[in-house]
């Protein structure tokens, strides 16, 4: 039962003892209950009792109050250790129920699929006006159903148009009579009609149905078929070629790492990953770039989801195009210019974001521009990592072992963010020159105080001469040093 007034903690608490004599305590409101466990809650703030069915022993009257709070600590430990191991990316709900952390949605899938789609669009003619990259576009199942159904209709209305013309020249009531001639020869029917149309678009020509030259209409009515069924072999036939040469199937084998590793690379953080080609035929001006896909609020309230940010893989030197004849790691150093710049390794498991990876380029043997795609969530950038080797020398050739192409290992590197390193190096490079130029200031003390030397108001002496208005060569290199920003080399210390 809670305690309603109750009375600051003393440093030690016990239970309270029972007279032989006398019983409990006056003060004590219930003297039959023979006492109750004091117990810090951290989570309700105040101090509760716990009933016992049997008195407490002996042993535990005399536990200090900070005993039982290192024994409260230590509970919670092992509970938040035993959390950890059920699953690293458990939350607290609303009522404190257990949750697991939502997965971050793709922008670009790793295969290269853009995770958009494109609703409520009610300006839909816009695809008719480009009809033909809209069937380039299409699945290859309504691909083969508009190639199929193309011919068929062209063949169903032209053969109806033969049989109406059949049917009102009076061909269909005249089928036995020889003196009669006909606009197409042996055409008794709409099915007839309709091989005629086929053997007429298709230029296959049995020899079997022929019209004749005294009907002028039909020969109007063959030119047009002749002409349509072209433009119709043409439009469909071009759209199935591009629709079977696209490069698509290409970026099959154009693969990427499956994770990306930070660490050091002379000296500086650099962004890492992967990239290979499975075959034999290159890729010919090979352009590898990459985009930071991350929602921000600007400075005035707006919210920008999914804002694009270019992260740089060496176009300022050129490093960006490849000669992909090998795997090779793409590296993007992190400094005041990069996205990154601020984040740490504790930062980076907080973070959400993704990395868009884009590489371009032409397929030799076709000709025609490839791109494969592929993206990093935060989850999937591997800190203090660096990819194994997978390039040895064989007899006459250079191997390559695919199997070590995601591999990782760990590497010695420093959990800060790349501006508190370039603040640390900083803070060294300028402790070292200035501990150089102290060392000057006392060699030039030491020359001062040199018996016969010249004193500090320049009296007497053949010591070093200074000249108001010049500057000393050794105080003239330091002064340069220090503007330069740069540290004074060990040459310019031995010429000092």
């Amino acid at each position: 039962m809670a305690l309603e007034n109750f009375t600051p903690i003393p440093e030690s608490i016990s239970l309270p003892d029972t007279d032989k004599r006398g019983g409990p305590a006056d003060d004590v409101a219930e003297p039959s209950t023979p006492g109750g466990l004091f117990g810090v809650s951290e989570d309700l703030g105040h101090v509760v009792t716990t009933e016992t069915a049997s008195p407490p022993k002996a042993t535990g009257n005399n536990r200090s109050f900070q005993d039982k709070l290192a024994a409260r600590e230590a509970q919670v430990e092992a509970y938040q250790q035993r959390k950890k191991a059920q699953g690293a990316g458990a939350e607290k709900g609303k009522f404190g129920w257990g949750r697991s952390r939502r997965k971050r949605q793709r922008y670009v899938e790793k295969n290269g699929r853009c995770n958009v789609q494109h609703g409520n669009m009610r300006e839909t003619y816009r695809y008719l006006t480009d009809i033909f990259t809209t069937l380039v576009d299409l699945n290859w199942r309504c691909s083969l159903f508009v190639f199929v159904m193309a011919y068929a209709v062209t063949w169903l209305f032209f053969g109806a148009i033969w049989y109406l013309i059949a049917y009102c020249r009076g061909d269909l009531d005249h089928l036995e009579d020889e003196t009669w001639t006909p606009c197409v020869n042996n055409v008794n029917g709409f099915i007839s009609a309709f091989l005629f149309s086929i053997e007429t678009e298709t230029t296959i020509g049995y020899g079997h149905r022929v019209i004749t030259d005294q009907c002028p209409v039909g020969t109007m009515l063959l030119l047009l078929q002749a002409i349509l069924g072209s433009m119709v072999n043409a439009f469909m036939v071009g759209c199935m070629f591009v629709k079977i040469s696209q490069p698509n199937k290409r970026a099959e084998t154009l693969v990427f790492s499956r994770n990306a590793v930070i660490s050091l690379r002379d000296d500086k953080l650099c962004l890492m990953f992967r990239v290979g080609d499975l075959r034999s035929s290159h890729i010919v001006g090979a352009n590898m770039r990459a985009k930071l896909i991350k929602s921000k609020q600007t400075q005035e309230g707006e919210f920008i989801p999914l804002d694009q940010t270019d992260i740089s893989v060496g176009f300022e030197t050129g490093d960006d195009r490849l000669f992909l004849v090998s795997p090779l790691v793409i590296s993007h150093e992190i400094d005041s210019r990069s996205a990154f710049w601020e984040m740490s390794q504790a930062q980076l498991e907080k973070e959400d974001f993704e990395i868009v990876v884009i590489l371009e380029g032409m397929v030799e043997a076709t000709g025609m521009t490839c791109q494969a795609r592929s993206s990093y969530l935060a989850e999937e950038v591997l800190w203090g990592h660096r990819f194994s080797p997978m390039m040895s020398l064989a007899e006459g050739f250079f191997d390559v072992d695919y199997s070590a192409f995601h591999h990782t290992f760990e590497v010695d590197t420093p959990s800060c963010s790349a501006r508190e390193l370039s603040l640390a190096a900083a803070r060294l490079q300028a402790h070292l020159y200035w501990s150089i130029s102290s060392r000057l200031d006392e060699e030039l003390d030491h020359l001062e105080k040199q018996p016969g030397g010249g004193s500090a108001n320049g009296k007497g002496g053949v010591g070093p001469t200074f000249v108001v208005g010049e500057t000393p060569a050794t105080l003239e290199q330091a002064g340069q040093g220090e503007q330069n920003g740069s540290v004074a080399t060990d040459q310019s210390e031995s010429e000092a």
